[in-house]
């Protein structure tokens, strides 16, 4: 298994690909890829529909799958705001590839290679036309062991905008991805950018997405205690960065670092005392609130690192990276940050994606569509 990533910026597109084409064709030595991604900035919307051609000059046996972006990751380097082209190559010997596309109006479960091991998902999916939460759901429940990772498409601002490549075919609309079986393994991390305040509590009253009590206690109250007994800078923070975390192992006694799955609060109303959830709620989860920021963000990522370069068989040949929008210079202020965190804690691997409207990827086993995150895929031979 080899795997290459390459960036190109610049104006033009087609100079951009061949750029960028010829570096991953160099670093594969040469030969023929067997999987390529391809992740075109908003800049050159106008030239969506020759992408594909383009490609394919450069890759012509590839399975292509890709997506419009408004930040590339490649080549070691994120670039944002700026008109470039990631590509990320892979010859994937005793792998089988499904790429396949899903119609916005009835998306069913894709047909995948028949037989051993369950296969492991790469999905890109259009954030106005395809309800990428609930497919992930499915895929979870008809291919139980398998791990999902992808982003929802960027650089377009409205319905249409934004363009899915696969093969030799540009879509405006659905989801695009292709499965992965045989001799492949992709271990995921999901890094939700935040740490916890206060403690954890059980929810003891809620009704659908509205928490009205925790422990017994007005949420209000509860939310009015940690602001009263925060930091100043913490203070700021509760303004739009303050988020709600549900323990996704209720049989723990402790929590760390990816046991939690975040979601946003949406709002309060003062007169029940309630807070509006971005996730449905029952009595008796577990939750904590937690606040988001980029030493918050840093500190995460590290850790799941760490834990995964403890446990892990063999280092990844690869890893695709699926990155929020409010991440990169918008949280850090400095470029290739968390591109950088990966390559110090893995090594100089090739990684490639982009910055998403919304990331895909498993918390504790589960799959789902998560906000101001980084999911990574990170592959290497089952073995």
């Amino acid at each position: 298994m080899r795997w290459a990533s390459a960036l190109a910026v610049g104006s033009s597109l087609e100079a951009a690909v061949a750029a960028a084409g010829a570096r991953v064709r160099a670093a594969l030595g040469g030969g023929p890829a067997d999987l390529l991604l391809a992740f075109v900035s908003g800049h050159h919307a106008a030239a969506f529909d020759r992408v594909p051609a383009l490609l394919a000059a450069h890759c012509p046996a590839a399975t292509v799958l890709g997506c419009s972006a408004a930040g590339v990751i490649g080549g070691g380097h994120e670039v944002e705001d700026r008109p470039a082209v990631a590509l990320m190559a892979a010859v994937l010997p005793g792998v089988e590839l499904a790429a396949f596309h899903l119609d916005p109006e009835a998306p069913s479960v894709p047909a995948v290679p028949a037989g051993g091991e369950p296969p492991h998902f790469v999905l890109l999916a259009d954030p106005f036309t395809f309800d990428a939460e609930r497919f992930v759901r499915a895929l979870d429940v008809a291919f139980p062991g398998s791990r999902t990772v992808g982003g929802l498409a960027s650089g377009g601002r409205q319905p249409g905008a934004n363009a899915l490549f696969h093969g030799r075919r540009v879509h405006r609309g659905g989801c695009v991805g292709v499965a992965l079986a045989g001799d492949v393994a992709m271990d995921a991390i999901v890094a939700q950018g935040c740490r916890p305040i206060g403690e954890p509590a059980f929810v003891t009253r809620c009704e659908r997405n509205l928490l009205y009590e925790l422990d017994g206690r007005r949420a209000a109250d509860v939310l009015r205690a940690l602001f009263d007994a925060a930091t100043p800078q913490e203070r700021m923070l509760f303004r739009d960065s303050l988020f709600l975390g549900i323990v996704m192992d209720e049989a723990q006694q402790t929590y760390r670092a990816g046991d939690f799955l975040i979601r946003n609060l949406l709002g309060l109303d003062p007169r029940s005392g309630a807070l509006a959830v971005g996730a449905a709620l029952r009595p008796g989860m577990i939750v904590q609130l937690h606040l988001r920021d980029a030493a918050a963000s840093a500190h995460e990522l590290r850790t799941l690192l760490a834990a995964h370069r403890a446990h892990a068989p063999a280092p990844p040949d690869g890893v695709l990276l699926f990155s929020c929008l409010g991440r990169g210079l918008r949280l850090y202020g400095t470029p290739d940050h968390d591109t950088g965190l990966l390559r110090a804690a893995l090594g100089e691997v090739p990684i490639g994606g982009f910055f998403c409207n919304g990331e895909i990827g498993p918390v504790r086993g589960q799959t789902f569509l998560h906000g101001y995150t980084s999911a990574c895929g990170l592959f290497r031979p089952r073995g």
